[in-house]
């Protein structure tokens, strides 16, 4: 049995990771938010101390060191700008991390990252789920044994839905969370890289506060590309659904709606395993999401998603 310690319990994620930390038979003995609304530890570890300031969870943390419950391993649950920060306390504390999405912003903070598991020995595992669904690790295995040289045409489209508290919370805010690509996409980016190999070119058509499309030339696909927050841009198909995910493949639609509620259990496994996703592990799709948010729009032109040519709206907060 392992000791969790959980930075950002009040947080949309935290649920997931605190069943995985439940299900993989392991025990929550510390959890921080600034936020108190986090009635939901009731459901998973009642009995965890919960701190709602930092110092006072780093000095119960810390005076377990020695004893039945100190810290093996700080789970990662904030917004995206302080993950950096936290994952350097999870391993000077002398844990283990397990940090979601996206491990960091830049692509030079990896490095520096990697200097610190140096330093301390510890070991940092991002939450890239997607690799684990069923269904992309069998198209893995079919693109794997394809045809050499073949370069495959695919379109995925993201649309998730979000008010106007998105643009009010930290996740509307470029700087903290990394912009759409960053905030909704980078799974997918990761997943493509996986599977189709690394970038050779990152063209951007497209990208405001709530949505963002593109073209990526990947080794082994050409891919175009349409995230969206904006409910308005769903497809007729999507019904009443609030969110609409789709991959087509050379023109055919590649089904993996189903299998997402276990996957951070599974990571969960998967890391305790000893076979964690690292640092190395997300060079590309960080690269990819910093290349976009600092790319300046061509407009529509040359390959382009179908959805690039839907209406821009106003930002929510543009009259103030």
């Amino acid at each position: 049995m392992k000791n969790f310690a959980l930075i950002g319990a009040a947080g949309y994620i935290a649920p997931r990771h605190l069943r995985a930390i439940k299900d993989t038979g392991n025990r929550l003995v510390a959890a921080y938010d600034k936020s108190d609304s986090v009635g939901m530890l009731d459901n998973f570890f009642p009995s965890t101390s919960f701190f709602t300031e930092i110092e006072l969870f780093d000095r119960h943390c810390s005076r377990l060191k020695g004893s039945a419950q100190q810290v093996d391993i700080v789970s990662i649950c904030t917004p995206n700008y302080l993950h950096d920060a936290h994952i350097r306390y999870g391993l000077r504390l002398g844990a283990d991390v397990i940090c979601e999405k996206p491990l960091v912003l830049n692509p030079w903070n990896i490095d520096a990252l990697a200097e610190v598991e140096k330093e301390t020995g510890h070991k940092i595992n991002n939450i890239l789920q997607l690799r684990l669904h069923p269904s992309i690790q069998a198209l893995k295995k079919r693109i794997d044994a394809g045809p050499g040289g073949k370069v495959y045409d695919v379109d995925l489209t993201y649309i998730t839905s979000r008010g106007n508290w998105y643009y009010a919370s930290w996740k509307g805010d470029i700087s903290k969370s990394g912009g759409i690509a960053t905030n909704i996409g980078i799974h997918f980016y990761d997943m493509l890289t996986w599977i189709f190999g690394p970038v050779k070119e990152n063209i951007v058509h497209v990208k405001s506060h709530d949505r963002v499309s593109g073209f990526l030339g990947l080794e082994k696909a050409r891919v175009r590309y349409f995230l969206s927050i904006d409910g308005s841009t769903l497809p007729a198909c999507a019904g009443e659904k609030r969110t609409f995910r789709s991959i087509r493949i050379e023109g055919e639609e590649f089904e993996f709606s189903d299998g997402f509620t276990e996957l951070h259990t599974e990571s969960y496994k998967h890391i305790l395993s000893g076979a964690g996703f690292g640092l190395d592990d997300v060079r590309n799709c960080i690269g990819i999401v910093y290349d976009i948010r600092h790319a300046k729009p061509v407009g529509l032109q040359g390959d382009y998603h179908p959805l690039s040519t839907l209406p821009l709206t106003s930002h929510p907060f543009s009259v103030f």
